[in-house]
């Protein structure tokens, strides 16, 4: 991945309220006669996205005429050869890096049209994002981790819902523990169940098994195929394991900032064939 593209937490909150109401992305939405609030039968889409770096001189092409559809209830992987462009591509799903053209919908929304502080807004809101080096905050409990979304965007914080997505991932009996009292898969479990507290559109997990051994790559792998196919969330995969994406519906792939196919229903020995075949293409 490019240095200095990878999505960092610090980032994702950047920008969160400070008092003062600003915008919102729903604000957005009532100015243009958009109906504000979820959007969960609206595909996300991204289409005609370019993304350059450098000046005319020097400039690089990171992503190139890009098109790609989650539908709702579904499960998507993104792969592809170091260099491909998924951080790029991640970074502007995110509203950290703005596109040179096209245009990204979420929540019914073009993000690319939002201002930083209704950027920040839509982060919090509309897309629940798991990395790979879980992100909890040391000083809090797993119930005010788990709650933390809420608090940031000023809404009501509703202690049973958080106790059920903590009992939905595995984790309902570690809520007054903090982050350091629990393992590594426990900490991920408690990622997703903060991901998905305010009920997003799209839950984005950046490389979520890569810090995990075997044992816990398996739960979590299970746990995101559940939010699928049990909580109807759709999910977008990042990922080079080829053993994390053959649990997705579909793997997307890129290869120098272009699309370059998909399997669908795949197992992990034909996806590890073809992310080797585009490495070696590259």
């Amino acid at each position: 991945m490019r240095a200095g593209a990878g999505v960092t937490a610090g980032r994702v909150r950047g920008g969160l309220c400070r008092g003062h109401r600003e915008p919102t992305v729903d604000d957005v939405k009532a100015h243009r006669g958009e109906h504000p609030g979820n959007h969960a039968d609206q595909a996300v889409t991204v289409s005609g996205l370019s993304k350059s770096f450098g000046t005319d001189t020097t400039r690089f092409w990171a992503l190139t005429d890009i098109e790609l559809t989650v539908a709702p209830r579904s499960f998507t992987a993104i792969m592809g050869p170091s260099g491909s462009g998924k951080t790029t591509l991640l970074n502007c799903l995110l509203g950290l890096e703005k596109p040179d053209t096209g245009s990204i919908r979420i929540g019914g929304t073009d993000i690319t049209g939002l201002d930083e502080t209704q950027l920040a807004e839509m982060r919090r809101s509309h897309v629940g994002v798991v990395f790979q080096s879980y992100n909890l905050i040391p000083s809090l409990t797993v119930a005010d981790n788990i709650s933390l979304p809420l608090r940031l965007a000023g809404r009501r914080i509703d202690r049973g819902r958080v106790r059920d997505l903590a009992e939905t991932v595995g984790v309902g009996a570690t809520l007054e523990r903090r982050p350091a009292q629990l393992s590594g898969g426990q900490q991920q479990r408690v990622a997703f169940a903060r991901a998905l507290v305010t009920d997003p559109e799209l839950i984005v997990a950046d490389e979520p098994t890569g810090a995990l051994d075997t044992a816990s790559s398996d739960v979590v792998l299970g746990l995101l195929r559940s939010i699928v196919t049990d909580l109807g969330q759709r999910v977008l995969l990042v990922t080079h394991d080829p053993r994390a994406a053959a649990v997705a519906d579909r793997v997307v792939f890129l290869r120098d900032g272009r699309r370059h196919g998909e399997l669908r229903g795949a197992d992990e020995g034909r996806i590890a064939a073809t992310l080797t075949d585009l490495g070696q293409r590259s």
